[in-house]
C-alpha cells in the first residue's frame, strides 16, 4: 500500500470537485475500494490538505487460491503474489473461511509435535477434509471425527519411524486403523543383469 495507490483511487472519480466541495463520504469509500485496505478514514484540514487513514489487511491464509483471509477469518482480495512470507493455503465452501481458518489452526498446533505443519487444508462441497503436510504427505481424513483421525495419524507417524519419507498419502476415513499409499519402491535390478553378476 502506497500513497499512489490513495491518488489513484481519487483521480478514477468523476467529480472530485474543489477542496470545499468534496464529498468526504465518496473520497473515503473510493479508498476503501483498493485492495488489502481494511478501514479508511478521510479528514479535510483547512486549508487544502486532505488527511487519510488506512488499516491495512494482515494476510494469515491464502484462500482458495486467489483470495486472502485476515487473522479474523476475513476474505479481502488483493495481489497474492506480493506476499513475501509463505502462507498456508485454505480451500472451502463459500460461508465456511472462519470454520477452515480455526480448524487450520487447532490442527496444525497439534501436528506441530511431530515437528509437521500443514500447507495446504481442504474442506471440499461434502463437507469432508484433506491435508497436505509439509514433507508432502497428504491425510484424507473425511466428514467426521477430525480430532480423533488426527491423533490416530499422529500415532502411525510416530510408529512408521524412518518409514515416512516412502508415504505418499494416508487414508484414515475408517473407524479404526488407515491405508497407507506408498511412492513405488525404486525397481530392483533385472534378472538378466543379475545373472550376469554372478556369473562374472
Amino acid at each position: 500500500m502506497t500513497a499512489k495507490d490513495v491518488q489513484h483511487a481519487f483521480a478514477g472519480l468523476e467529480h472530485i470537485g474543489t477542496f470545499m466541495s468534496q464529498d468526504i463520504d465518496v473520497l473515503q469509500q473510493s479508498v476503501e475500494q483498493i485492495p488489502w485496505v481494511s478501514q479508511a478514514s478521510v479528514r479535510k484540514q483547512w486549508p487544502d490538505t486532505v488527511k487519510v487513514f488506512l488499516t491495512e489487511y494482515q494476510a494469515s491464509a491464502i484462500w482458495n487460491g486467489i483470495d486472502m483471509l485476515d487473522i479474523h477469518g476475513v476474505v479481502f482480495s488483493g495481489d497474492v503474489s506480493v506476499i513475501e512470507e509463505q502462507k498456508v493455503k485454505l480451500y472451502g465452501p463459500e460461508g465456511t473461511e472462519r470454520y477452515v481458518l480455526d480448524t487450520y489452526r487447532d490442527s496444525n498446533a497439534k501436528l506441530a509435535e511431530l515437528g509437521l505443519a500443514i500447507s495446504s487444508l481442504v474442506l471440499n462441497e461434502r463437507r469432508a477434509w484433506q491435508v497436505i503436510l509439509d514433507n508432502g504427505i497428504r491425510l484424507e481424513l473425511g466428514k467426521d471425527a477430525l480430532d480423533e483421525r488426527l491423533q490416530r495419524f499422529m500415532s502411525l507417524y510416530r510408529e512408521l519411524g524412518e518409514k515416512v519419507s516412502q508415504i505418499s498419502y494416508i487414508d484414515l476415513r475408517y473407524d479404526t486403523g488407515a491405508a497407507v499409499g506408498w511412492f513405488p519402491v525404486e525397481e530392483a535390478p533385472s534378472s538378466e543383469a543379475s545373472k550376469a553378476n554372478t556369473t562374472g
